[in-house]
């Protein structure tokens, strides 16, 4: 008795649809959005404060909650409406950035409404997290998610790569009061399109977790997830890449660019090696998906990473400048091609009834670890100098991506046999 063929995955079938494309255009903005918060708001408090606590606080503060917080805002994914979680986090954006325009109009920014704005800001990027990524479920058949996360991880991408355009735009031309009230506008379109979506982020599997879990059931999902050897390979990878690279690259630009004579920070040299940092991501997001070529696979995921943290490598120790922008460029796909394999495997090996759950950890482990590199970054960084730092991380990821590699690969073959 043959056997019906899977469905092949349909190429940018997330665009061709007329309810996941304005979603991925939304998730694009708010990405944006984040980011050009970062860039008013962290050159307001280094004018306004010279601290460098404050700075190392700033980084802490955005990753800290995905660090303590994405497991619990997993459970209320799988509880609730993720409509609702979307934009109960686009409201506390919106309202954060109306704060700051504020404080930044009357002249009143005092050191602890900082700190406080920053933490909030934190909290809503990770309650946004998981339940964006829940919603993907419904918005993509089984055989067209790989897909899905990719053009999503894609439109983030682009969303961060113009964020810093943007931003000094409106910094430059309305100034940092009217420039981040101006912001609030890119958080709308996500907020007003999840009041017009008939899904839930539950309406494909028709599981919601009913009760309220216990601690010990929220943290439990942990043992869940170390049984299956393949769903915690991908999660311990995603995290050894934030330990080990994480933001490492983007704040040691400036860094580089010194060192490769690409003039001072504000010159075009400086300017190129951010936009190579940014563009290799939507450009190998684009043809990821128009190729099809690789496939979410654990070997995919590994040689991804692998070759990330080779590029990573490389524009550490270069004393060429195009080798450092193609470096860059490249890396850029390596990293989006490991992250959006990493996630949509998790996705896809994930229990429904844990899925909120799983989604939490492997955000926790992927994002929440930055804190760690920033760690690690300063204390390498002051005893070996930022580029060897920065190398280090690299070849740590390397070896440990290789690991990681050989056991998953055990684990398949036992598997099979």
């Amino acid at each position: 008795m043959s056997q019906t063929p899977s469905p092949q995955p349909r190429k940018f079938a997330a665009l061709r649809d007329k309810l996941t494309r304005p979603y991925l255009f939304g998730a694009g903005l708010s990405m944006m959005a984040d980011n050009i918060e970062h860039v008013i708001t962290y050159w307001v408090l280094w004018q306004t404060f010279h601290s460098p606590l404050l700075t190392g606080f700033q980084v802490i503060s955005h990753w800290l909650p995905f660090l303590l917080l994405s497991v619990p805002f997993g459970t209320l994914a799988e509880r609730f409406d993720n409509r609702k979680l979307i934009q109960l986090a686009q409201v506390v954006f919106m309202l954060v950035s109306l704060a700051w325009g504020i404080l930044f109009l009357t002249n009143t920014l005092e050191l602890w409404h900082a700190c406080v704005l920053l933490v909030l800001h934190g909290c809503a990027g990770a309650l946004w997290a998981p339940a964006e990524q829940m919603m993907l479920h419904d918005y993509a058949e089984p055989e067209d998610l790989p897909g899905a996360v990719r053009l999503n991880a894609t439109f983030r991408s682009l969303g961060m790569l113009a964020g810093p355009v943007v931003g000094s735009f409106l910094l430059w031309s309305l100034g940092p009061a009217w420039g981040i009230l101006v912001n609030i506008l890119f958080y709308l379109p996500m907020t007003y399109f999840m009041m017009r979506t008939p899904y839930t982020g539950h309406t494909r599997s028709g599981f919601v977790l009913n009760q309220r879990p216990t601690f010990g059931e929220t943290l439990g999902v942990l043992r869940s997830v170390a049984h299956d050897r393949i769903l915690l390979g991908m999660i311990l990878l995603s995290g050894l890449v934030a330990l080990g690279v994480g933001g490492s690259l983007q704040v040691s630009i400036p860094e580089f660019a010194t060192t490769l004579g690409a003039g001072d920070e504000g010159g075009a040299g400086y300017g190129l090696l951010l936009f190579a940092n940014g563009v290799g991501g939507v450009i190998g997001g684009l043809l990821l998906e128009a190729t099809g070529a690789i496939k979410p696979t654990v070997r995919a995921a590994a040689i991804a990473t692998i070759l990330f943290g080779v590029t990573t490598v490389t524009v550490a120790l270069t004393g060429s400048y195009v080798v450092a922008v193609a470096s860059l460029v490249v890396g850029g796909v390596a990293a989006l091609a490991s992250a959006s394999i990493g996630q949509a495997m998790v996705q896809l090996r994930a229990k429904t009834q844990e899925r909120g759950r799983v989604v939490g950890v492997y955000n926790m482990f992927g994002s929440g670890l930055r804190t760690g590199n920033g760690v690690t970054l300063a204390v390498l960084g002051s005893l070996l100098g930022i580029g060897w730092a920065v190398a280090w991380g690299g070849i740590a990821l390397i070896v440990g991506t290789v690991i990681i590699w050989l056991i998953m690969a055990g684990q398949q073959r036992r598997n099979a046999s």
